[in-house]
């Protein structure tokens, strides 16, 4: 096996030798992609209508978010023809929306290329300069089909996370992935976590895990944990005794007992995932947990290379632009280290000049390339497992709870415990527990919040009503020293609340709400 792990480096190694050459010039390769992804603007509707002709006219492409092309890919869905490319559209992915519960991002087939080179050079850094690995066999994170059905009529959404990756890769992938047949398409997620539980206990030779979330991976492992008894009664001899042993020896299961030969688990581990991807080091103290870098739905954006020491960008496929925090606009090759800077991208998907809500900063240079730290989305935006939940759609929400005798109202998260998100309200007419139930049914119209509560990562959403909140919060503020910029009198916070904070705040009192079936 180590020797077609080997042959399976030798594939990938062009794509390798190509980066590393890109990351010797990016001013030049930056300028190659522009002008690839410009021809296929100008050939494009949106082009025409934009009236761009030449590469000098980039400056005159709309700097634009979601909301401003989002009829444009409204018309090309449903006239299914490509409106702002000039190349078919495979699929879209549903991603959560800023004005709206859900975003479409159109995939083509250069985009999804993209992924999949980007991939190519992750993978080969692994298997040169990474663990040595032995046996290949990898969790490759398939989410949960929770999306209605018709959405697949309409050719909305991936049937798993491996068709980022074009189909020849997919197919060298296929022996070494770990995942039951049809596991996509459950529906239920107890269901899903009791299938993907079921594999990897049957998985004694796991090598690696790659998930978005590091919660994704806990609340797996404790479902494992509380369930363990039945488990291992329904698994029988399709796990050894010694591993039924280790499941059932002690109140805690030693997990990195259980998977021996695990030495890789990448996932996002900045910002807010930071606190629970230190948790996964510390149950699998001789695993490497990498961090994945920037990685949407939109585009690849940064790589994890063990020998930058950093996040590189991907800088072959995507075309970067950086506006700093006085509102200029900077190329990749003209970054700075130790600045702040907001990305602009432009994709082979029909994205173009496009905010996607992520700032960096400059952490050193690799080569002559600037490696990329995340350090969080933009301030509209509260980001805690993944769910990006956005500032108009979250004033949307609460627009429709119908509390107009509240004249404070804040929805702000919280990692104390489990994750979860409290609306702060100085009144309140309804009784709390109802608007909760209504907030966390409202909220779950974003998919991605919708995954991260079926699937646990979030608790329901809990509601505060004290009067004294805005004295509170002025009083916290000035003896903090903390500006509390992210809770003042916003709509959404995007900084975890405190513990501190939060207990201050508790009473009179506090409700939370768990809909059933939900």
């Amino acid at each position: 096996m180590r020797l077609i792990i080997q042959l399976f480096g030798k594939l990938l190694s062009s794509a390798s030798r190509r980066f590393h050459h890109a990351l010797e010039n990016p001013q030049l390769v930056q300028k190659r992609v522009q002008q690839e992804i410009f021809q296929s603007l100008v050939k494009s509707e949106y082009g025409r209508f934009l009236n761009i002709n030449t590469i000098n006219d980039w400056q005159k492409i709309p700097i634009v978010e979601y909301h401003d092309i989002e009829q444009w890919i409204l018309k090309e869905q449903q006239s299914k023809t490509s409106l702002l490319t000039s190349e078919p559209i495979l699929f879209y992915e549903k991603t959560s929306g800023s004005r709206g519960a859900a975003k479409l991002i159109p995939y083509t087939k250069s985009l999804r290329h993209s992924f999949n080179q980007m991939f190519c050079v992750w993978a080969y850094d692994l298997i040169i300069n990474g663990p040595q690995f032995s046996t290949g066999k990898i969790y490759f994170c398939i989410s949960p089909n929770l999306t209605p059905s018709e959405e697949k009529e309409n050719n909305i959404g991936l049937a798993d996370d491996s068709e980022y990756l074009d189909g020849w890769l997919r197919w060298l992938l296929s022996p070494f992935l770990v995942s039951p047949r049809g596991l996509n398409k459950l529906h239920d997620a107890e269901e899903f976590k009791n299938q993907l539980s079921q594999a990897l206990l049957i998985a004694e030779n796991l090598e690696i895990i790659s998930i978005w979330s590091p919660t994704f991976l806990k609340v797996i492992l404790d479902y494992i944990q509380t369930n363990r008894q039945r488990l291992t009664t329904k698994l029988g001899n399709r796990i050894s005794s010694q591993r039924r042993q280790i499941l059932l020896a002690s109140r805690e299961i030693s997990w990195n007992l259980l998977w021996k030969q695990l030495k890789l688990i990448s996932c996002w581990d900045s910002v807010n995932a930071a606190d629970s991807a230190e948790f996964l080091r510390s149950l699998f103290p001789n695993v490497l947990v990498q961090g994945k870098g920037l990685l949407a739905t939109e585009a690849p954006m940064t790589i994890p290379l063990i020998a930058s020491g950093g996040y590189v960008p991907v800088l072959d496929e995507v075309f970067f632009e950086f506006e700093d925090e006085q509102g200029q606009i900077h190329l990749l090759h003209q970054l700075q280290k130790g600045k702040i800077y907001e990305i602009i991208l432009s994709q082979k998907g029909g994205l173009y000049r496009y905010r996607i809500g992520d700032r960096i900063r400059v952490s050193h240079f690799y080569k002559a390339t600037p490696c990329l730290e995340f350090i969080g989305r933009n301030q509209e935006i509260s980001d805690l497992v993944g769910e990006k939940l956005h500032l108009e759609f979250v004033r949307q929400v609460l627009d429709s709870l119908s509390l107009p005798e509240a004249g404070f109202k804040s929805l702000v998260p919280v990692k104390k415990t489990q994750f979860h998100y409290i609306l702060l309200l100085d009144k309140a007419k309804q009784e709390p527990q109802n608007i909760a139930k209504k907030l966390d049914l409202a909220l779950q119209k974003s998919p991605h919040y919708r995954h991260a509560r079926l699937l646990g990562q979030l608790q329901p959403a809990q509601v505060i009503v004290n009067p004294q909140i805005q004295k509170i919060i002025t009083l916290y503020k000035t003896n903090s020293g903390n500006k509390w910029g992210d809770l003042k009198y916003d709509i959404l916070a995007t900084t975890p609340i405190t513990e501190k904070f939060l207990a201050e705040l508790i009473e009179p009192t506090c409700h939370s709400c768990d809909p059933k079936g939900l």
